[in-house]
């Protein structure tokens, strides 16, 4: 049987993966179907509907998104996962990079109960602009 280590580095990397695969339902499978999360403090999203939403927004506005995993820490049901965000928006073509995390409570197999997550909003809209 895998570590807890191997098992949360591997979600970790998935994660990444799916957000980056284009497939926004493959982002909203990690969050327990009742999960929910938040980003910068903005409206809450809750269930695996609205999240697959929000990330369809993103891959839409950057269809050659590529995220990655810079880091991950735990401890009990607790992580953060730390990440880069690249790609070129959609209308500008701009190419756009910006770095945040997300605090995830995670149920016992795993899924992402709530995440709360942060990145410079205002940055990436920079970066957007070509500003």
């Amino acid at each position: 049987m895998a570590s807890i280590r191997d098992r949360l580095n591997n979600l970790a990397r998935d994660y990444a993966i799916a957000w980056s695969s284009g497939d926004p339902n493959a982002v909203a499978d990690f969050f327990a179907p009742d999960g929910q999360m938040v980003m910068n403090r903005s409206e809450t999203l809750q269930g695996r509907a609205a999240i697959a939403e929000m990330a369809r927004g993103f891959q839409s506005d950057f269809p050659d998104l590529e995220l990655r995993c810079d880091m991950m820490r735990w401890a009990g049901h607790h992580a953060i996962f730390v990440w880069t965000f690249e790609g070129h928006h959609a209308k500008t073509g701009n190419y756009v990079l910006t770095r945040g995390w997300e605090e995830w409570d995670l149920s016992e197999n795993h899924k992402v109960l709530f995440s709360k997550g942060w990145f410079d909003v205002e940055d990436m809209q920079r970066q957007i602009d070509g500003a």
